[in-house]
């Protein structure tokens, strides 16, 4: 959960220089794009994809982190979702440098011509479950508009030879999408496994994949100490953004 202390609007959350409003998409902003968006590796990165943007999130945090030279693409599928992110969009600092896309990934990766060094997405995670309150929702949460092989599949295609392409995902979902990945070809270079205390095991990773093979960095991210108050790596990783740090 994000603290209540950041969330000065009830339709959407503050960042320190930017405000994303969410009341229209399907997906709220949560810790994992946040953590996603902030753990990114973006030193090369000056054409950059966001699969699946929702409020525009990611797109956000990647252009307060690139050099003004950097250009981001966000694609969404879901028609409110996109207006919204488009809105946010405009309203930042960086609107002359994000770029809202309402359309289907799959469509829109054969009319590009554009290769990315960095393709980020907080894709949805679970195979097709118990239905939720709305389509919306359902396309957020299930892969069944876009499976994880398609997915990787179309990042593929996108990518630039040293590229990255990083998502966040459940451990266990994280350990079959890397499998997947390989299998097409991507080389695992960067693992975040993340626990919400020292004593949890890891419920959540950050994976990025590159085309070109090299040297494989491990780690670990614990966000809170046995205070509950968020501990020193995670404060690090995400002071930039949010208020409240």
């Amino acid at each position: 959960m994000l603290s209540p202390k950041a969330q000065l609007r009830r339709d959407g959350f503050t960042f320190k220089e930017f405000f994303v409003a969410h009341d229209r998409c399907a997906m709220k902003v949560g810790t994992d794009g946040v953590m996603l968006g902030a753990w990114l590796p973006v030193a090369r990165a000056r054409h950059v994809l966001d699969i699946g943007t929702g409020s525009g999130l990611l797109a956000l945090m990647l252009a307060q982190r690139t050099p003004a030279q950097a250009v981001i693409d966000a694609v969404e599928l879901d028609a409110q979702a996109a207006a919204q992110a488009q809105e946010n969009a405009q309203a930042s600092p960086w609107a002359q440098r994000i770029h809202i896309h309402h359309a289907d990934i799959r469509q829109w990766s054969q009319q590009t011509t554009v290769r990315y060094d960095l393709i980020v997405s907080n894709p949805p995670y679970y195979d097709e479950g118990v239905k939720c309150a709305t389509p919306e929702r359902d396309r957020a949460r299930y892969t069944t508009t876009l499976d994880h092989q398609a997915l990787l599949e179309t990042a593929a295609m996108l990518i630039t030879e040293e590229g990255y392409f990083c998502v966040v995902l459940p451990i266990e979902t994280g350990e079959s999408f890397t499998q997947k990945a390989q299998r097409l070809g991507w080389h695992l270079r960067l693992r975040t496994d993340v626990s919400e205390t020292d004593s949890r095991l890891p419920h959540r990773v950050l994976l990025a994949f590159s085309p070109k093979a090299g040297e494989v960095f491990l780690d670990r991210l614990v966000i809170r100490g046995p205070d509950q108050r968020y501990s020193q790596s995670y404060t690090a990783l995400t002071q930039a953004f949010y208020l409240f740090m």
